[in-house]
Protein backbone atom coordinates (compact mmCIF):
# COMPACT_ATOMS: atom_id res chain seq x y z
CA UNK A 1 0.00 0.00 0.00
CA UNK A 2 1.42 3.46 -0.95
CA UNK A 3 2.08 5.69 2.12
CA UNK A 4 1.16 9.03 2.05
CA UNK A 5 3.08 11.43 -0.36
CA UNK A 6 5.86 8.69 -1.25
CA UNK A 7 6.49 7.14 -4.40
CA UNK A 8 5.09 3.58 -5.36
CA UNK A 9 8.95 2.84 -7.35
CA UNK A 10 7.10 -0.36 -8.40
CA UNK A 11 3.58 1.16 -10.00
CA UNK A 12 5.25 4.33 -10.99
CA UNK A 13 2.91 6.66 -9.39
CA UNK A 14 2.91 8.75 -6.09
CA UNK A 15 0.21 9.58 -4.26
CA UNK A 16 -0.30 12.75 -2.51
CA UNK A 17 -2.81 13.49 0.13
CA UNK A 18 -3.81 17.22 0.63
CA UNK A 19 -7.38 18.83 1.72
CA UNK A 20 -10.10 18.02 -0.95
CA UNK A 21 -8.78 13.85 -1.03
CA UNK A 22 -5.69 11.96 -2.44
CA UNK A 23 -4.30 11.85 -6.17
CA UNK A 24 -2.19 9.79 -8.31
CA UNK A 25 0.64 10.66 -10.21
CA UNK A 26 3.23 9.54 -12.20
CA UNK A 27 6.90 8.90 -11.81
CA UNK A 28 8.58 10.53 -15.02
CA UNK A 29 11.97 11.07 -14.98
CA UNK A 30 12.84 12.16 -11.50
CA UNK A 31 9.93 14.09 -11.42
CA UNK A 32 6.73 13.31 -9.59
CA UNK A 33 3.45 14.77 -12.02
CA UNK A 34 -0.16 15.26 -11.32
CA UNK A 35 -2.37 16.47 -14.05
CA UNK A 36 -5.77 17.24 -14.33
CA UNK A 37 -6.50 18.44 -10.10
CA UNK A 38 -9.58 20.34 -9.84
CA UNK A 39 -9.00 23.70 -8.26
CA UNK A 40 -12.61 24.87 -8.76
CA UNK A 41 -16.11 23.42 -9.51
CA UNK A 42 -16.82 22.81 -13.36
CA UNK A 43 -18.31 26.25 -14.39
CA UNK A 44 -21.62 24.55 -16.33
CA UNK A 45 -25.43 24.95 -14.94
CA UNK A 46 -25.62 27.41 -12.28
CA UNK A 47 -22.12 27.92 -12.16
CA UNK A 48 -21.76 28.92 -15.63
CA UNK A 49 -20.45 32.64 -15.82
CA UNK A 50 -20.37 32.91 -12.06
CA UNK A 51 -17.28 32.93 -10.24
CA UNK A 52 -15.22 29.98 -9.37
CA UNK A 53 -17.04 27.37 -6.96
CA UNK A 54 -14.71 25.49 -4.04
CA UNK A 55 -14.23 21.77 -5.62
CA UNK A 56 -16.03 19.62 -3.73
CA UNK A 57 -13.62 16.42 -2.03
CA UNK A 58 -13.50 12.90 -2.87
CA UNK A 59 -13.02 9.85 -1.08
CA UNK A 60 -9.92 7.00 -2.36
CA UNK A 61 -7.43 8.43 -4.51
CA UNK A 62 -7.87 10.01 -7.67
CA UNK A 63 -6.02 9.58 -10.81
CA UNK A 64 -4.22 12.57 -11.66
CA UNK A 65 -2.70 11.19 -14.59
CA UNK A 66 -3.77 13.25 -17.89
CA UNK A 67 -4.38 16.98 -18.12
CA UNK A 68 -8.24 17.99 -18.20
CA UNK A 69 -10.41 19.36 -20.86
CA UNK A 70 -9.17 23.07 -22.28
CA UNK A 71 -11.83 25.99 -21.48
CA UNK A 72 -14.52 26.20 -24.46
CA UNK A 73 -12.45 28.63 -26.76
CA UNK A 74 -12.10 29.60 -30.49
CA UNK A 75 -10.72 27.03 -33.16
CA UNK A 76 -7.52 29.18 -34.00
CA UNK A 77 -5.79 32.15 -35.08
CA UNK A 78 -4.74 33.64 -38.13
CA UNK A 79 -5.06 30.38 -39.83
CA UNK A 80 -3.40 28.71 -37.34
CA UNK A 81 -5.37 25.84 -35.22
CA UNK A 82 -5.55 26.66 -31.38
CA UNK A 83 -6.25 23.08 -29.38
CA UNK A 84 -4.97 19.86 -31.57
CA UNK A 85 -6.14 17.02 -29.23
CA UNK A 86 -6.99 17.20 -25.47
CA UNK A 87 -9.73 15.24 -23.45
CA UNK A 88 -13.41 16.63 -23.26
CA UNK A 89 -15.60 17.05 -20.55
CA UNK A 90 -16.84 20.22 -18.51
CA UNK A 91 -13.39 19.92 -15.98
CA UNK A 92 -11.66 22.69 -17.32
CA UNK A 93 -10.63 24.08 -13.97
CA UNK A 94 -7.78 22.15 -13.43
CA UNK A 95 -4.19 22.14 -12.28
CA UNK A 96 -0.96 20.26 -13.51
CA UNK A 97 2.34 19.69 -10.70
CA UNK A 98 5.83 19.20 -11.44
CA UNK A 99 7.95 18.42 -8.27
CA UNK A 100 11.21 16.80 -7.09
CA UNK A 101 9.24 15.44 -4.56
CA UNK A 102 5.82 15.47 -3.09
CA UNK A 103 7.18 15.73 0.27
CA UNK A 104 6.02 18.86 2.85
CA UNK A 105 9.01 18.90 4.38
CA UNK A 106 10.97 19.95 0.85
CA UNK A 107 9.36 23.33 0.96
CA UNK A 108 10.45 24.62 -2.81
CA UNK A 109 9.95 27.34 -4.38
CA UNK A 110 6.83 27.20 -6.31
CA UNK A 111 6.52 28.82 -9.98
CA UNK A 112 2.80 29.03 -11.61
CA UNK A 113 2.71 29.63 -15.26
CA UNK A 114 -0.40 31.33 -16.90
CA UNK A 115 -1.21 30.91 -20.32
CA UNK A 116 -1.45 33.46 -23.10
CA UNK A 117 -3.74 33.49 -26.00
CA UNK A 118 -5.16 36.82 -26.42
CA UNK A 119 -7.50 36.25 -24.07
CA UNK A 120 -9.50 33.46 -26.06
CA UNK A 121 -7.33 30.79 -26.55
CA UNK A 122 -4.93 28.27 -24.47
CA UNK A 123 -4.85 24.98 -22.63
CA UNK A 124 -2.14 24.51 -19.49
CA UNK A 125 -2.28 21.05 -21.44
CA UNK A 126 -0.59 22.05 -24.99
CA UNK A 127 2.74 20.13 -25.34
CA UNK A 128 4.71 23.78 -25.41
CA UNK A 129 4.07 23.91 -21.43
CA UNK A 130 5.97 20.78 -20.77
CA UNK A 131 7.16 21.93 -17.52
CA UNK A 132 9.61 19.23 -16.66
CA UNK A 133 12.54 21.31 -17.66
CA UNK A 134 11.83 24.05 -15.52
CA UNK A 135 11.07 22.04 -12.24
CA UNK A 136 13.84 19.71 -13.07
CA UNK A 137 16.70 22.18 -13.98
CA UNK A 138 15.42 24.55 -11.37
CA UNK A 139 14.74 21.61 -8.50
CA UNK A 140 11.66 23.32 -7.93
CA UNK A 141 8.08 23.07 -8.01
CA UNK A 142 6.12 24.05 -10.97
CA UNK A 143 2.31 24.48 -11.31
CA UNK A 144 0.18 25.27 -14.40
CA UNK A 145 -3.19 25.94 -14.57
CA UNK A 146 -6.34 26.38 -17.01
CA UNK A 147 -8.42 29.97 -17.03
CA UNK A 148 -11.80 30.90 -19.18
CA UNK A 149 -11.21 32.55 -21.58
CA UNK A 150 -12.85 34.10 -24.57
CA UNK A 151 -16.68 35.23 -23.90
CA UNK A 152 -16.95 32.50 -20.73
CA UNK A 153 -13.78 34.22 -19.43
CA UNK A 154 -13.85 37.77 -20.20
CA UNK A 155 -17.05 38.92 -22.08
CA UNK A 156 -18.49 41.58 -20.02
CA UNK A 157 -22.32 40.48 -19.72
CA UNK A 158 -25.40 41.26 -16.99
CA UNK A 159 -25.87 39.08 -14.74
CA UNK A 160 -21.83 38.20 -14.08
CA UNK A 161 -19.00 38.95 -12.63
CA UNK A 162 -16.31 40.73 -14.70
CA UNK A 163 -13.08 39.21 -15.61
CA UNK A 164 -14.34 35.64 -14.55
CA UNK A 165 -10.76 34.65 -16.45
CA UNK A 166 -8.82 36.20 -13.59
CA UNK A 167 -11.03 35.22 -10.62
CA UNK A 168 -10.24 31.40 -12.09
CA UNK A 169 -6.46 32.37 -11.84
CA UNK A 170 -7.09 33.72 -8.37
CA UNK A 171 -8.61 30.57 -7.45
CA UNK A 172 -5.64 28.20 -8.95
CA UNK A 173 -3.55 30.36 -6.50
CA UNK A 174 -5.30 30.20 -3.46
CA UNK A 175 -5.15 26.59 -3.77
CA UNK A 176 -1.89 26.55 -4.82
CA UNK A 177 -1.59 28.32 -1.00
CA UNK A 178 -3.36 26.19 0.37
CA UNK A 179 -2.03 22.76 -0.80
CA UNK A 180 1.09 22.93 -2.51
CA UNK A 181 3.05 22.49 0.73
CA UNK A 182 1.57 18.62 0.07
CA UNK A 183 3.46 18.47 -2.86
CA UNK A 184 6.95 19.77 -1.79
CA UNK A 185 6.49 23.49 -2.52
CA UNK A 186 6.82 26.44 -0.36
CA UNK A 187 3.65 28.35 -0.34
CA UNK A 188 5.77 31.48 0.96
CA UNK A 189 7.56 31.23 -2.16
CA UNK A 190 5.65 31.70 -5.08
CA UNK A 191 6.26 33.09 -8.62
CA UNK A 192 3.43 33.93 -11.09
CA UNK A 193 4.83 33.69 -14.86
CA UNK A 194 3.16 34.14 -17.98
CA UNK A 195 3.44 35.14 -21.58
CA UNK A 196 1.65 37.36 -23.50
CA UNK A 197 -2.02 37.34 -22.03
CA UNK A 198 -0.52 35.30 -19.65
CA UNK A 199 1.79 38.75 -19.11
CA UNK A 200 -1.37 40.83 -19.05
CA UNK A 201 -3.11 38.28 -16.50
CA UNK A 202 0.54 38.98 -14.25
CA UNK A 203 0.02 42.45 -14.57
CA UNK A 204 -3.54 42.81 -13.80
CA UNK A 205 -3.26 40.17 -10.87
CA UNK A 206 -0.61 43.03 -8.76
CA UNK A 207 -2.93 45.39 -8.78
CA UNK A 208 -5.94 42.82 -7.84
CA UNK A 209 -7.77 43.08 -3.96
CA UNK A 210 -7.92 39.55 -4.40
CA UNK A 211 -4.96 38.56 -5.44
CA UNK A 212 -2.98 40.29 -2.85
CA UNK A 213 -0.14 38.13 -0.72
CA UNK A 214 -0.70 35.15 -3.10
CA UNK A 215 2.46 35.25 -4.64
CA UNK A 216 6.14 36.87 -3.52
CA UNK A 217 7.67 37.29 -7.41
CA UNK A 218 6.24 37.69 -10.67
CA UNK A 219 7.85 37.35 -14.38
CA UNK A 220 5.18 39.22 -17.12
CA UNK A 221 7.03 38.49 -20.28
CA UNK A 222 5.74 40.63 -23.27
CA UNK A 223 3.06 42.25 -21.41
CA UNK A 224 -0.20 43.36 -23.78
CA UNK A 225 -1.31 47.00 -23.62
CA UNK A 226 -5.10 46.72 -24.55
CA UNK A 227 -7.22 47.10 -21.41
CA UNK A 228 -11.22 48.07 -21.86
CA UNK A 229 -12.95 50.19 -19.62
CA UNK A 230 -16.21 48.85 -19.01
CA UNK A 231 -18.27 50.84 -21.06
CA UNK A 232 -16.21 50.03 -24.11
CA UNK A 233 -16.24 46.32 -22.72
CA UNK A 234 -20.03 46.30 -22.31
CA UNK A 235 -20.60 47.26 -26.13
CA UNK A 236 -18.31 44.38 -27.31
CA UNK A 237 -20.22 42.38 -25.49
CA UNK A 238 -23.17 43.67 -26.98
CA UNK A 239 -22.19 42.89 -30.58
CA UNK A 240 -21.16 39.53 -29.57
CA UNK A 241 -24.10 38.43 -28.15
CA UNK A 242 -25.72 39.87 -31.29
CA UNK A 243 -23.99 37.45 -33.84
CA UNK A 244 -25.59 34.63 -31.41
CA UNK A 245 -29.04 36.32 -31.66
CA UNK A 246 -28.88 36.67 -28.17
CA UNK A 247 -28.68 39.95 -25.37
CA UNK A 248 -25.33 40.02 -23.77
CA UNK A 249 -26.85 38.40 -20.48
CA UNK A 250 -25.69 35.43 -18.51
CA UNK A 251 -28.94 34.09 -18.85
CA UNK A 252 -29.44 34.50 -22.61
CA UNK A 253 -26.10 33.23 -23.41
CA UNK A 254 -26.33 30.06 -21.01
CA UNK A 255 -28.73 28.94 -23.40
CA UNK A 256 -26.18 27.92 -25.63
CA UNK A 257 -23.68 25.04 -25.47
CA UNK A 258 -20.14 26.47 -24.07
CA UNK A 259 -18.61 24.67 -26.59
CA UNK A 260 -21.03 26.36 -29.88
CA UNK A 261 -20.58 29.86 -28.41
CA UNK A 262 -17.06 30.71 -29.22
CA UNK A 263 -18.07 30.65 -32.61
CA UNK A 264 -20.38 34.37 -32.45
CA UNK A 265 -16.35 35.79 -31.09
CA UNK A 266 -15.19 34.12 -34.10
CA UNK A 267 -17.61 35.86 -36.34
CA UNK A 268 -17.15 39.19 -34.53
CA UNK A 269 -13.29 39.28 -35.09
CA UNK A 270 -13.78 38.77 -38.91
CA UNK A 271 -15.86 41.72 -38.80
CA UNK A 272 -14.17 44.09 -36.27
CA UNK A 273 -12.82 46.74 -37.88
CA UNK A 274 -17.10 48.14 -38.73
CA UNK A 275 -16.73 49.02 -35.09
CA UNK A 276 -13.76 51.56 -35.47
CA UNK A 277 -16.54 54.67 -35.08
CA UNK A 278 -17.15 52.99 -31.62
CA UNK A 279 -13.86 51.25 -30.59
CA UNK A 280 -11.39 53.08 -32.51
CA UNK A 281 -8.27 51.35 -33.01
CA UNK A 282 -8.99 48.15 -31.19
CA UNK A 283 -11.50 47.41 -34.34
CA UNK A 284 -8.11 47.44 -36.19
CA UNK A 285 -6.63 44.34 -33.94
CA UNK A 286 -7.22 40.99 -33.85
CA UNK A 287 -9.28 39.87 -30.42
CA UNK A 288 -12.32 41.67 -28.91
CA UNK A 289 -11.32 40.36 -25.60
CA UNK A 290 -9.14 41.76 -22.73
CA UNK A 291 -9.22 42.52 -18.53
CA UNK A 292 -12.11 45.18 -17.96
CA UNK A 293 -11.32 47.50 -15.85
CA UNK A 294 -14.63 47.12 -13.73
CA UNK A 295 -13.73 48.93 -10.81
CA UNK A 296 -14.09 45.68 -7.80
CA UNK A 297 -12.28 42.81 -9.87
CA UNK A 298 -10.21 44.76 -10.98
CA UNK A 299 -10.22 48.57 -9.97
CA UNK A 300 -7.37 50.30 -12.22
CA UNK A 301 -4.96 49.52 -15.22
CA UNK A 302 -1.86 47.75 -13.94
CA UNK A 303 0.32 51.12 -14.85
CA UNK A 304 -2.04 52.80 -12.86
CA UNK A 305 -1.78 50.42 -9.75
CA UNK A 306 1.37 49.93 -9.82
CA UNK A 307 2.72 53.25 -10.16
CA UNK A 308 0.07 54.20 -6.58
CA UNK A 309 2.32 51.26 -4.90
CA UNK A 310 0.28 48.22 -5.43
CA UNK A 311 3.45 46.22 -6.57
CA UNK A 312 5.89 47.89 -4.23
CA UNK A 313 6.51 44.48 -2.26
CA UNK A 314 6.85 42.36 -4.96
CA UNK A 315 9.63 41.33 -7.06
CA UNK A 316 9.32 41.72 -10.63
CA UNK A 317 10.86 41.06 -13.77
CA UNK A 318 9.37 42.67 -17.00
CA UNK A 319 10.47 41.83 -20.50
CA UNK A 320 9.87 41.85 -24.39
CA UNK A 321 11.14 40.46 -27.71
CA UNK A 322 12.73 42.77 -30.14
CA UNK A 323 10.56 42.35 -33.05
CA UNK A 324 7.57 41.42 -31.23
CA UNK A 325 4.50 41.57 -34.26
CA UNK A 326 6.65 39.98 -36.64
CA UNK A 327 4.80 36.90 -36.16
CA UNK A 328 1.34 37.91 -36.62
CA UNK A 329 2.74 39.75 -39.82
CA UNK A 330 4.22 36.60 -40.81
CA UNK A 331 1.10 34.63 -39.98
CA UNK A 332 -1.09 37.27 -41.55
CA UNK A 333 0.38 36.43 -45.21
CA UNK A 334 2.24 39.97 -44.81
CA UNK A 335 5.65 39.64 -44.62
CA UNK A 336 7.10 42.35 -47.20
CA UNK A 337 3.94 42.99 -48.74
CA UNK A 338 2.95 46.61 -46.34
CA UNK A 339 2.40 49.20 -48.16
CA UNK A 340 2.92 52.80 -47.92
CA UNK A 341 -0.51 53.15 -46.82
CA UNK A 342 -0.81 49.91 -44.12
CA UNK A 343 2.24 51.48 -42.70
CA UNK A 344 0.66 55.69 -42.59
CA UNK A 345 -2.88 53.78 -41.00
CA UNK A 346 -0.69 51.74 -38.78
CA UNK A 347 1.03 54.86 -37.37
CA UNK A 348 -2.22 57.03 -37.11
CA UNK A 349 -4.20 54.45 -35.39
CA UNK A 350 -1.38 52.96 -33.06
CA UNK A 351 0.98 55.83 -32.88
CA UNK A 352 1.47 58.10 -29.77
CA UNK A 353 -0.37 61.24 -30.23
CA UNK A 354 -1.89 62.93 -33.56
CA UNK A 355 1.51 63.57 -34.30
CA UNK A 356 2.73 60.04 -34.12
CA UNK A 357 3.28 59.17 -38.06
CA UNK A 358 5.63 61.92 -38.28
CA UNK A 359 7.09 61.60 -35.41
CA UNK A 360 7.95 57.86 -36.08
CA UNK A 361 9.12 59.25 -39.61
CA UNK A 362 11.54 61.72 -38.22
CA UNK A 363 12.64 58.78 -35.66
CA UNK A 364 13.58 56.56 -37.75
CA UNK A 365 13.85 58.34 -41.40
CA UNK A 366 15.56 55.03 -42.91
CA UNK A 367 12.86 52.70 -42.46
CA UNK A 368 10.65 50.95 -44.73
CA UNK A 369 6.74 51.13 -44.22
CA UNK A 370 7.09 47.31 -43.15
CA UNK A 371 9.52 48.14 -40.62
CA UNK A 372 7.49 51.44 -39.44
CA UNK A 373 4.52 48.77 -39.65
CA UNK A 374 5.87 46.46 -37.36
CA UNK A 375 7.50 48.81 -35.19
CA UNK A 376 4.33 51.16 -34.23
CA UNK A 377 2.26 47.60 -33.74
CA UNK A 378 5.50 46.02 -31.47
CA UNK A 379 5.63 49.40 -29.53
CA UNK A 380 2.19 49.69 -28.74
CA UNK A 381 0.93 46.31 -28.31
CA UNK A 382 3.92 45.13 -26.12
CA UNK A 383 7.51 46.81 -26.09
CA UNK A 384 5.87 50.12 -24.34
CA UNK A 385 3.65 48.60 -22.28
CA UNK A 386 6.41 47.06 -20.69
CA UNK A 387 8.42 49.55 -20.42
CA UNK A 388 6.42 51.54 -19.05
CA UNK A 389 5.44 49.11 -16.28
CA UNK A 390 9.06 48.74 -15.40
CA UNK A 391 8.90 52.23 -14.73
CA UNK A 392 6.23 52.29 -12.65
CA UNK A 393 7.28 50.04 -10.40
CA UNK A 394 10.53 52.17 -9.74
CA UNK A 395 8.65 55.28 -9.51
CA UNK A 396 6.76 53.42 -6.92
CA UNK A 397 9.79 52.14 -4.91
CA UNK A 398 9.64 48.68 -6.16
CA UNK A 399 12.14 46.28 -7.52
CA UNK A 400 12.14 45.19 -10.83
CA UNK A 401 14.65 43.54 -13.59
CA UNK A 402 14.21 44.23 -17.35
CA UNK A 403 15.31 41.87 -20.43
CA UNK A 404 14.81 42.32 -24.24
CA UNK A 405 15.24 39.13 -26.33
CA UNK A 406 17.30 40.07 -29.62
CA UNK A 407 18.22 37.02 -30.59
CA UNK A 408 16.32 35.42 -33.96
CA UNK A 409 14.27 32.72 -34.24
CA UNK A 410 16.12 30.43 -36.97
CA UNK A 411 12.67 28.89 -38.41
CA UNK A 412 11.70 29.87 -41.74
CA UNK A 413 15.08 31.08 -42.73
CA UNK A 414 15.35 33.45 -40.04
CA UNK A 415 12.97 35.95 -41.23
CA UNK A 416 10.91 35.70 -38.08
CA UNK A 417 13.46 37.57 -36.30
CA UNK A 418 12.94 37.68 -32.38
CA UNK A 419 9.25 37.58 -32.76
CA UNK A 420 6.26 37.56 -30.26
CA UNK A 421 6.17 33.77 -28.32
CA UNK A 422 10.10 33.01 -29.01
CA UNK A 423 10.76 33.10 -25.54
CA UNK A 424 8.08 30.33 -24.64
CA UNK A 425 10.52 27.51 -26.62
CA UNK A 426 13.37 28.95 -25.05
CA UNK A 427 11.95 28.59 -21.54
CA UNK A 428 10.57 25.78 -22.02
CA UNK A 429 12.98 23.64 -24.16
CA UNK A 430 9.88 22.85 -26.17
CA UNK A 431 11.38 23.61 -29.50
CA UNK A 432 8.94 21.01 -31.51
CA UNK A 433 5.73 21.46 -29.97
CA UNK A 434 3.19 24.21 -30.58
CA UNK A 435 4.76 27.46 -31.72
CA UNK A 436 8.24 26.04 -31.53
CA UNK A 437 7.09 24.17 -34.89
CA UNK A 438 6.71 27.10 -36.26
CA UNK A 439 10.04 29.09 -34.64
CA UNK A 440 12.47 26.34 -35.39
CA UNK A 441 10.80 25.01 -38.54
CA UNK A 442 12.66 21.83 -39.73
CA UNK A 443 16.28 23.95 -37.92
CA UNK A 444 17.48 21.19 -35.30
CA UNK A 445 18.24 23.45 -31.77
CA UNK A 446 21.66 24.71 -32.47
CA UNK A 447 24.31 24.66 -28.99
CA UNK A 448 23.44 28.41 -29.18
CA UNK A 449 19.78 28.08 -29.21
CA UNK A 450 20.24 25.04 -26.44
CA UNK A 451 22.57 27.15 -24.52
CA UNK A 452 20.22 30.61 -24.42
CA UNK A 453 17.47 28.04 -23.53
CA UNK A 454 19.39 26.83 -20.54
CA UNK A 455 19.98 30.63 -19.64
CA UNK A 456 16.66 31.31 -19.73
CA UNK A 457 15.83 28.69 -17.20
CA UNK A 458 18.47 29.15 -14.82
CA UNK A 459 17.98 33.09 -14.42
CA UNK A 460 14.01 32.53 -14.18
CA UNK A 461 14.31 30.04 -11.25
CA UNK A 462 17.33 31.92 -9.76
CA UNK A 463 14.81 34.75 -9.53
CA UNK A 464 12.04 32.64 -8.25
CA UNK A 465 14.55 31.42 -5.32
CA UNK A 466 16.67 34.21 -4.33
CA UNK A 467 14.61 37.20 -6.46
CA UNK A 468 17.93 37.84 -8.10
CA UNK A 469 17.80 37.17 -12.05
CA UNK A 470 21.29 37.14 -12.91
CA UNK A 471 21.11 41.25 -13.78
CA UNK A 472 20.69 44.08 -12.22
CA UNK A 473 17.87 45.60 -11.67
CA UNK A 474 16.67 48.34 -13.16
CA UNK A 475 15.94 52.13 -12.69
CA UNK A 476 14.68 55.36 -14.83
CA UNK A 477 18.14 56.86 -14.83
CA UNK A 478 20.98 53.81 -15.78
CA UNK A 479 18.25 51.84 -17.64
CA UNK A 480 20.10 48.77 -17.80
CA UNK A 481 18.58 45.53 -18.97
CA UNK A 482 19.63 42.26 -20.04
CA UNK A 483 19.52 41.41 -23.74
CA UNK A 484 19.24 37.98 -24.01
CA UNK A 485 20.93 37.12 -27.78
CA UNK A 486 24.01 34.46 -28.15
CA UNK A 487 25.69 36.69 -26.50
CA UNK A 488 23.69 38.35 -23.50
CA UNK A 489 25.07 41.65 -21.86
CA UNK A 490 24.01 43.88 -19.94
CA UNK A 491 23.41 47.53 -22.00
CA UNK A 492 21.13 50.90 -21.44
CA UNK A 493 17.37 49.72 -22.88
CA UNK A 494 18.44 48.88 -26.99
CA UNK A 495 14.75 50.60 -28.16
CA UNK A 496 15.79 54.02 -26.80
CA UNK A 497 14.19 56.24 -29.60
CA UNK A 498 10.94 54.12 -29.04
CA UNK A 499 10.94 55.24 -25.41
CA UNK A 500 11.56 58.73 -26.22
CA UNK A 501 8.47 59.05 -28.92
CA UNK A 502 6.15 57.48 -26.05
CA UNK A 503 7.52 59.21 -23.04
CA UNK A 504 4.61 61.12 -22.47
CA UNK A 505 2.16 58.64 -23.58
CA UNK A 506 -0.43 56.97 -20.41
CA UNK A 507 -1.72 53.48 -21.25
CA UNK A 508 -5.26 53.77 -20.07
CA UNK A 509 -8.34 51.54 -20.43
CA UNK A 510 -9.20 52.10 -24.02
CA UNK A 511 -12.87 54.12 -24.23
CA UNK A 512 -16.17 53.16 -26.08
CA UNK A 513 -15.69 56.87 -28.10
CA UNK A 514 -18.92 55.91 -30.56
Amino acid sequence: MTTPNSPDTAAGSAVVRYGAGAVRGRLEDGLAVFRGIPFAEPPVGEARFQAPRPVRGWDGVRDALDFGPPPPQESGFQGRRGVLEAATGDDWLTVNVWTPAPDPATRRPVMVWIYGGAYKLGHAGSPGYDAQRIARDGDLVVVTFNYRVGIEGFARIDGAPANRGLLDQVAALEWVRENIAAFGGDPEQVTVFGESAGAGSVASLLVMPSAAGLFRRAVAQSVPGPFFSDELARDIAAAIAAEAGLRPAAADLATVDPRQLPAAGETLTDKMHQYEDRWGGLAHTLSPFAPVIDGEVLPTTPWQGVAAGAARDVELILGHNRDEFRLFTALGGQLGKTTEEDATSALRWFGPGPDAEQAYRTAFPDASPSELYELVHSDRVFRMPCLHLADAQVTAGGRVHVYELTWPAPGLGGVLGACHGLDIPLLFGTFTADLGNLLFADVEPSPEALALSSRFRASWTAFARTGDPGWPAYDTERRSVQVLDAEPVVTAYPEETSRRLWEGHVFAALPLIG
